[in-house]
């Protein structure tokens, strides 16, 4: 048994290759073999957000403070709130991030294929984002 003390991992800044606006990533459970899910809380100041990316066997989130926003290609923008879950499918392209006015964190739940669990690609543009 292993008990992660609330506190005893350090945050870390949003890398703004991955990341749009002031975020931090708050670990709280790394991928340990054999398995593969990993965890972390991710805040996101008003208006940042994550670039578009996939996840090779899918992500989930669990949306725990204030208002958020979600996106997969080619579907519409979709606002989350504390107590949504949201799963995307493996391999399924999309953002997610705060509104323009309202921070939001979100527990981030997603599994290793092969040591990688996430392909980052392009920065969600401002039109992308404010797109109704």
């Amino acid at each position: 048994m292993q008990i992660k003390r609330s506190g005893s991992q350090p945050s870390a800044a949003g890398p703004a290759d991955w990341f749009t606006g002031t975020v931090r990533i708050d670990p709280l459970f790394p991928a340990q073999d054999p398995a593969r899910t990993a965890g972390a809380s991710v805040t996101f100041e008003p208006g940042a957000r994550t670039a578009w990316h996939t996840h090779p066997l899918g992500q989930t989130l669990i949306v725990t403070f204030g208002c958020g926003l979600v996106q997969r290609e080619g579907g519409p923008v979709e606002e989350i709130r504390p107590g949504d879950v949201v799963w995307f499918e493996p391999g399924e392209k999309h953002w997610h991030g705060a509104t323009p006015g309202t921070a939001m964190t979100h527990i981030a739940i997603q599994e290793q294929l092969d040591g990688k669990a996430v392909t980052w690609m392009e920065q969600v543009s401002d039109a992308q984002y404010r797109r109704p």
